[in-house]
This record gives structure tokens, C-alpha cells and sequence, in this order.
């Protein structure tokens, strides 16, 4: 399973002229997300798997021929994650309220195509929580950026030893002296993702009334 990002222009055909480059580069695409929509542009998510004697540089250059096309990412997958919305994480933590924190946690990674996820108590950058990181990993303060505010950030080379550049999506949980860490070494998390990870991370605390 490989997961290919791709910023393709807002205009019928688009999605349908990289779907048909990438079925003749032999790929089988298992699913489509839109990521983002800008001005003239979309950046859309592919999951898709390949023959056993293909190589992942072949969706790039399927991708090479297509006018105002851009390859922005491309990287294995696991094979068991699918695409999980956002409003069934929701519905699990609202069904979970005490465990919100940790079913988003735990949901993170395979919703916003991260590797690992950290729960993080923000007083100490003391790590509370692991989804996929190892559980020895200590975050840097100068690193991370105020824990308080969302944004992103770039955690550099050997920020932990035999880890590599990895980018960082961070923001607090309402209600709680927490905040959650979203890692990979792919592209920079998009405004848009950081947006919907806010957004469910302000809804940790949510409680529906009793019937």
C-alpha cells in the first residue's frame, strides 16, 4: 500500500486525468481524500497499491506528464489502515468521554496519514501517551513551540537519536493541561489538517445529556 499526495488544479478532468495516469502506471487506487481546496488547486490523498515489481518513483512520473500536476508526497502505507472521517473518531470519543484524549489519540495517526502520535502534559513536555512512537521519546521544548497555541513545526535531524527530520502538527485539548503531537517524515502538515485536528481536539470534553 503506498499513499500519494498530489496538488491537481480545480477544474473538471483533473481528478479523473491523474486516476488514469496512475491505472497506466499499473497502481490500484483504493481510495481518494481531499486534503485541502485552495485557490485553483486541490491536494488530494491517494491510497493505492502497486504490482510486486513496481516502484513507487513510477507514480511520479505518471504524474510528470500532466499539466499543472504535482507529486508532493509519496510513501508506503500500512496495508490494514483505511480512511477513518473524522466524525467517527468523533463519535467514538462522545461514546468514550473520559478516554477522549486517548481514542483521539489512538485514531490520529491513520486519520491524518501521520506515523506516530504523543500526549503530552504541556507544563513539562512530559509525555503522558504513545500511539506508534517510542515510548522512551523526549520532546524538546525549543522544538516543539508554544504547546498552548496549534501550529506546526519541524522537528530537525536527531531530534531523537536515529530519528530523522520529521514534521509536527500540534494542539492543546480543551478543558485539559494536555496537548496532542502528530509526527511524520513527509511534507508539512496543511493548515487544513491542523484545522480538523483542533477541531476534535476542542471536542474532547464534550458530553451529550442523558436521554
Amino acid at each position: 500500500m503506498f499513499l500519494l499526495r498530489v496538488m491537481l488544479p480545480d477544474r473538471p478532468g483533473s481528478l479523473g486525468a491523474v486516476a488514469t495516469a496512475l491505472g497506466e502506471a499499473h497502481a490500484d487506487i483504493n481510495a481518494v481524500e481531499i486534503i485541502e481546496k485552495g485557490a485553483g488547486h486541490v491536494i488530494d490523498d491517494f491510497m493505492l497499491t502497486l504490482p510486486p515489481d513496481a516502484r513507487p518513483e513510477a507514480l511520479i512520473t505518471a504524474c510528470a506528464g500532466l499539466a499543472d500536476v504535482e507529486v508532493m508526497w509519496v510513501s508506503s502505507y500500512p496495508d490494514n489502515w483505511g480512511l477513518t472521517a473524522d466524525t467517527d473518531v468523533l463519535e467514538d470519543m462522545v461514546a468514550e468521554p473520559d478516554r477522549a484524549e486517548h481514542v483521539l489519540l489512538h485514531a490520529a495517526p491513520v486519520v491524518f496519514h501521520a506515523t506516530w502520535a504523543v500526549l503530552v502534559e504541556r507544563s513539562g513536555a512530559v509525555v503522558e501517551a504513545t500511539a506508534l512512537a517510542p515510548p522512551e521519546a523526549v520532546f524538546d521544548h525549543a522544538h516543539l513551540g508554544d504547546l498552548r497555541t496549534p501550529h506546526v513545526a519541524t522537528l530537525p535531524t536527531a531530534w531523537i537519536p536515529n530519528w530523522g527530520e520529521h514534521t509536527v502538527a500540534v494542539t492543546p485539548f480543551r478543558g485539559s493541561e494536555h496537548s496532542i503531537l502528530l509526527g511524520r517524515p513527509g511534507p508539512e502538515f496543511r493548515q487544513s489538517e491542523l484545522v480538523r485536528l483542533r477541531h476534535l481536539a476542542m471536542l474532547s470534553d464534550l458530553r451529550l445529556p442523558a436521554p
